[in-house]
Order: structure tokens, then C-alpha cells, then sequence
């Protein structure tokens, strides 16, 4: 859920929310109290994990945490400050998983992985920014929007569209709120847009056969929310899909300030194993015993409890590398949560063309969506819609004269698998280039002759064609899921009776699902639930049992 973010409840509809009331369980305050409940309805695994710590009586439990992204270095930074011994294991050669960043050309630095934090109130992830001096920003509630050939529509236009949009995603966030239990599992979000826009634009108003269309167009670039199509959403669950309130802001300098930070205590106390692919994770047959995790390279660790945080995607890929496997409804909610496949294109020019410093010129500001375009059929014969926020608008210091485009699914899809069959960046650059160009050129102030508008180099993810993130980007809740939320609190919940504990941003709190923040509280709640089950708190300080 990277592109931006939603949130319908208000503060008084908290106490009775679903949403808020999983995030309270989840929240580092009262992960505690959840250890000590999931002990007390399940003897049988209190007493495991009694054995576990036993065994490791005179000495620090050793914990191994696989994978150094958000939630495996929160992870890590917590079971160091409860007196345990961790080993990351890392498949990279590099902290930080999908939280990574690129250098552009130009000499500025982007983001691959998030861009956003995702709500302010009480968000970590913001304090965090605000500790290391992140710049972060965010623009005038204000898009541009383009039609079919092209031709920018009058603002007064665009912003009526938009209003009915974001209407309609707010009555069907609450209408899966209270009416999930009854919701087909095979209704979409964009069945509910097909029932809902003839509503708010009836067959009297002027023009609604094009006002209906715009709306149509605008409402599938949900897609850039969880990286898989409209069509594809769940109704049943999109309850899911809330987030923390509070405004959304762009990291404007990038997340690498945060990542240093986050990782720092993993560098300075926990040992960490670089390009390290691990292939099989082995629970010893007797109760409470210890667990053999295997690489590829055929080292092999022993460990009193592991953390796993690979992404969802390598999950989905990798259920087999359980020994014994995992039990059939965990591996059931692994398989049912969707794995989008979000992707971005940077492109840098000289100056931001785009903008103009008089109001009566024509300007693009913030976010622009480019519908259906008929005006680049040899490159796009299937009309993908573009979507793009300019990033020299900002009100933010870090601004720099770079347009970022979100894409998702079959987009996705057809421009990384074409970059996979190039070898070099130049012809990878080329090929970006002439891809998106019909658009960037459709952009006030575009001058084909002018230097500024030529572009100084480019940027592209390629999740789709990276194993280790399991190909593709961020969880999500498609059509066809019956038990949604029942799956994330099954992978959230880990096989603490073989010590084997899951995190990441598919096990996060509900609000946070799919966001940097998600995965920071992942790997900070395990982590509590394996302190508690080795310690013992007295007068505040945790002590090692």
C-alpha cells in the first residue's frame, strides 16, 4: 500500500472498530498481556516454551531472525535490548529488504520500496523521521487530470471527479465494515463502483455518460494503493484496507536516514550473515526443542526460537522449506492473502517544465492521472492508465525536478518483464524513455527542442524480478477471500510452539497491513512475545529467566 493512504473512523467510532481494536491487542503496550493470554488458552504451548527456556537455563537464548528488512532489524533491536543472542540472516548484501534507495542521474536519491508514511498520529515510523531530520512532505489537495487524447481537463472537472471518487470509496470502506459477514466473497471494489457511480451521477445530469467514464478511469488506479487491479479487490474485506489517521506524507529525502537508524542497533550487537539464502528451517521432533535453519551456501545455525520475515511472496513460493510442514490452515492463509505487484519509474530533467510560476499558465501539481490513452497505441494497445506525482512541488525543502509514475498488475507486469531481456542500463533507459514519453510530453510547458525537457536519466524498480521479495510488493485482499482477517492473525500468531515465529507487513496490526509501519510493529511484536516467554518482569526491568 504504497502510493497513499485512506481512513474512514472517526474517533468516537474507535471504541467499537475492529480496526482499532486489533490495534490495540497488537500495540507495544499491551503485547504483553496478549503473550500471557495466548499461554493461558493454550497450556500445552506455555508449556513448550517453558522447556525451550529451561534449556537454555545459565546462557542467553539464542534467536535467529531471517531477513533484515523493517521487521527482521525492529525485531532484532528488541530481543537485544531483552539480553538475547540474534543472528540475521540476510540474502542481500545489504540492510533494509525492500527499503532501499537509488541515485538518479542528477545525483538525487529515491526511493525503490516505500515513499510514504501512512498517517501521522502515533506512527512511529514519523518519529523516527523526525529523530534523524527526514525531510518529508506532502502537496495541496490538489490533481490533474488528463483525458483520452491527451488534452488536460479544466480543474473544476477533475476535482468533481475526484470528489465522487474518493465519496464512493468512502461508503463502500464503510459498507464492508458493516455488512463483511454477508458480502459475497466474489464481490469487488470495482462491482461496488459499478452500483454506486450511475447513483451519484444519474442519467438527468448533463454530460454523464463522460462524467461516469472519468470516475470509471480515475477509480482504477486503486491499483497504485495495494498493486493488483480494482477488479481484483475484495468488498468482503476492503475493511482491511483503513490506515492511521492522519495526513499522509512523502518522504522527500528518502527512508535511508530512518533505515540507518533502525538498523543501527543489528550492526552494533547481533551478528549478521550477508548473502545468506536460507532453504530449509528444521523443528527438531522432540517438544521444545532446538531449530536447524539450512542456506543454500550449506551452512547450517541452531537456534532456540527464529523470526521469519521474508515477504509473503517468498512464503507463498516456499511452504515446502518447513520441516515438518506447516499446519494446513496456516499454510492455507499463506496462499490466500493476495501479493500485489506495485512498480515506479523515475525520471529526472533539468528543470520541472511542468510547473509555472504564473497561475493563469497551465501547471501540473501534485498527483496527475493520464486516462485510457489512445495516443500511444503501438507502445500501450491495452490503454494502461498513467499515474504520476511530480516532485517539485512539494512543500518540502528536498524538492528536485523528477516525475515519479506508480504502475501496477498487467502494467507491471509487461514493462519489468521487457527490462529483464535487457542487459545493459543504457538500452533498460532507452527503453523507459520511449515508454513513457508520450506522456511526460503531454505535460504543460513540453517542448520537444527545449533542454529542459529533455530528460537527464531514469529509475525502475523491478520487484517482479526479484526473488528475494518474493516477486512482486505488498500484501493484499482479493476477490475470492473468505477469511481474511482470520488468515493475517493466523500468520501473525506463528507456530510459537515449534518457535517459530512469523513478521512482516502481511502479520502487522490491521491499520497498518501492507505499510513500513506494519512491519516496524511486526517485528517489534514477536519479539515481545518471545521476551515474555523467556522473562520475567520485576519492578519494570525484564529479567532472563
Amino acid at each position: 500500500m504504497d502510493a497513499y493512504s485512506i481512513s474512514f473512523t472517526s474517533a468516537s467510532q474507535r471504541n467499537f472498530s475492529r480496526i482499532w481494536r486489533d490495534l490495540k491487542t497488537c500495540r507495544q503496550y499491551s503485547v504483553m498481556e496478549m503473550a500471557v493470554e495466548d499461554f493461558s488458552e493454550q497450556p500445552s504451548l506455555g508449556q513448550r516454551i517453558g522447556e525451550r527456556r529451561a534449556r537454555s537455563s545459565g546462557r542467553k537464548p539464542h534467536v535467529g531472525v531471517i531477513g533484515a528488512g523493517l521487521a527482521g532489524l525492529r525485531c532484532t533491536d528488541v530481543l537485544l535490548q531483552h539480553g538475547f543472542e540474534v543472528t540475521l540472516i540476510e540474502g542481500r548484501n545489504r540492510l533494509g529488504g525492500r527499503v532501499h534507495q537509488a541515485r538518479l542521474p542528477s545525483g538525487h536519491l529515491v526511493d525503490a520500496g516505500p515513499n510514504w508514511i501512512h498517517g501521522t498520529n502515533d506512527n512511529p515510523i514519523l518519529d523516527l523521521a523526525k529523530e534523524t531530520g527526514t525531510i518529508t512532505g506532502s502537496w495541496e489537495e490538489k490533481s490533474s487530470v488528463f483525458d483520452e487524447t491527451g488534452k488536460q481537463l479544466p480543474q473544476s472537472d477533475a476535482v468533481n471527479c475526484s470528489t465522487i471518487l474518493w465519496e464512493i470509496v468512502g461508503d463502500a470502506f464503510q459498507h464492508s465494515n458493516k455488512h463483511s459477514a454477508t458480502i459475497s466473497p466474489d464481490e469487488s471494489l470495482w462491482d461496488f463502483f459499478k452500483k454506486e457511480v450511475p447513483r451519484k451521477i444519474p442519467d438527468s445530469e448533463p454530460d454523464y455518460e463522460r462524467k461516469r467514464n472519468c470516475v470509471y478511469q480515475l477509480a482504477d488506479q486503486w491499483g497504485a494503493f495495494v498493486g493488483s487491479h480494482i477488479f481484483t479487490q475484495s468488498l468482503k474485506f476492503f475493511w482491511l484496507e483503513e490506515c492511521i489517521d492522519g495526513e499522509n506524507l512523502f518522504v522527500a529525502d528518502t527512508y535511508q536516514k530512518i533505515l540507518q537508524l533502525v538498523a543501527k542497533p543489528a550492526v552494533e550487537g547481533a551478528k549478521i550473515k550477508y548473502e545468506t539464502i536460507v532453504n530449509k528451517i528444521q523443528s527438531t521432533s522432540d517438544e521444545g526443542g532446538m531449530l536447524n535453519v539450512y542456506t543454500e551456501g550449506g551452512e547450517s545455525f541452531e537456534f532456540d526460537e527464529v523470526v521469519f520475515t521474508a515477504p509473503l511472496g517468498w512464503l507463498k513460493q516456499h511452504t515446502d522449506a518447513f520441516e515438518p510442514e506447516l499446519p494446513l490452515r496456516l499454510t492455507k492463509a499463506i496462499r490466500n492473502i493476495g501479493y500485489g505487484c506495485l512498480e515506479k519509474t523515475y525520471i529526472g530533467f533539468p528543470k520541472a517544465f511542468w510547473l509555472s510560476a504564473d497561475p493563469k499558465d497551465p501547471s501540473v501539481q501534485g498527483f496527475c492521472q493520464m486516462l485510457s490513452p489512445n495516443y500511444a497505441t503501438d507502445s500501450n494497445p491495452q490503454k494502461w492508465n498513467q499515474e504520476l506525482v511530480e516532485l517539485a512541488s512539494l512543500k518540502s525543502s528536498a524538492v528536485h525536478p523528477t516525475l515519479l509514475y506508480y504502475f501496477y498488475g498487467d502494467q507491471s507486469k509487461f514493462i519489468t518483464g521487457e527490462l529483464a531481456k535487457l542487459a545493459s542500463k543504457e538500452k533498460k533507459d532507452k527503453f523507459l524513455l520511449d515508454w513513457f514519453k508520450p506522456y511526460y510530453s503531454r505535460l504543460p510547458n513540453y517542448d520537444e527542442n527545449s533542454p529542459d525537457c529533455q530528460p537527464t536519466g531514469c529509475y525502475a524498480t523491478e520487484w517482479l524480478n526479484d526473488h528475494l521479495a518474493g516477486n512482486g510488493s505488498y500484501g493484499n485482499f482479493q476477490v475470492g477471500l473468505e477469511e481474511g482477517d482470520v488468515d493475517i492473525e493466523t500468520m501473525r500468531k506463528g507456530l510459537p510452539d515449534r518457535g517459530l515465529w512469523l513478521a512482516g507487513e502481511h502479520t502487522a496490526p490491521f491499520v497498518a497491513l501492507g505499510t513500513a509501519t506494519g512491519a516496524y510493529w511486526s517485528g517489534e511484536s514477536v519479539a515481545k512475545r518471545i521476551a515474555q516467554a523467556y522473562s520475567r518482569v520485576e519492578g519494570g526491568a525484564t529479567v532472563l529467566n
